[in-house]
């Protein structure tokens, strides 16, 4: 994995904590935007954690390039912010990155989250990023049906619509009754009939077009 941060003693006590654990490693670091894409396409981490505000390209913008760039279709990008609540979250959701994580959260959830993430997950909590992206789709633009939207099957849909509730693939087999292989399954269609990144976009995508109502609750 690598990090971008601006901050020298934040990646450092990053650092310090990932390289303890024996299935992590960091195989670089980043001061900004620019030198972020950079490392992601230098090294091709399975996850890059990346600081939202540092100086010239900031972390959205630097995101938005490492998702458009097929050649990086591995690396998945986790946004860390100062607060839950940060106005950039959903754009940074929006521009590719598999979720996000507060920079205080304590280590064992940040461990837990890199291998979430790490195994191909969207880091997406049930309560608060389905409450953020909710609101902030609201605010950027009126949620509208789109073609792409009638290119899903009923259960195609379905299973989109309990992903962006935050279930995970085993609840929603269970809530389906269907296995979780098929529910990876359907997920997987989904996200090529939308040409989406990763489970987040989805749930980005089922926000803006109408799938999901903001403020919808399961």
């Amino acid at each position: 994995m690598a990090l971008a941060d601006d901050q020298a003693l934040v990646r450092a006590g990053f650092v310090a904590l990932l390289d303890a654990e024996d299935d992590i490693e960091v195989v670089g670091e980043a001061a900004d935007g620019e030198e972020a894409v950079r490392l992601a396409r230098r090294t091709r981490p399975d996850v890059m954690l990346m600081d939202i505000r540092m100086p010239g390209l900031d972390g959205i913008g630097a995101t938005k390039q490492i998702a458009a760039d097929p050649a990086l279709a591995s690396v998945h990008v986790v946004i860390l912010t100062t607060f839950e609540l940060d106005e950039y979250i959903f754009e940074g959701l929006r521009a590719g990155a598999a979720g996000f994580l507060v920079k205080d959260t304590d280590a064992p959830e940040l461990l837990r989250a890199v291998r979430v993430v790490a195994a191909g997950d969207a880091l997406l909590s049930p309560t608060i990023t389905r409450r953020l992206i909710a609101e902030f789709a609201t605010r950027s633009r009126a949620t509208r049906r789109t073609p792409a939207a009638d290119t899903l099957t009923a259960r195609e849909r379905e299973v989109v619509t309990l992903i962006a509730a935050g279930l995970s693939n085993e609840e929603i087999a269970d809530k389906l009754y269907m296995s979780v292989s098929t529910a990876k399954t359907h997920a997987t269609r989904a996200m090529t009939k939308l040409g989406a990144r990763d489970r987040s976009q989805l749930v980005v995508f089922a926000y803006e077009s109408g799938l999901v109502r903001p403020g919808w609750v399961e």
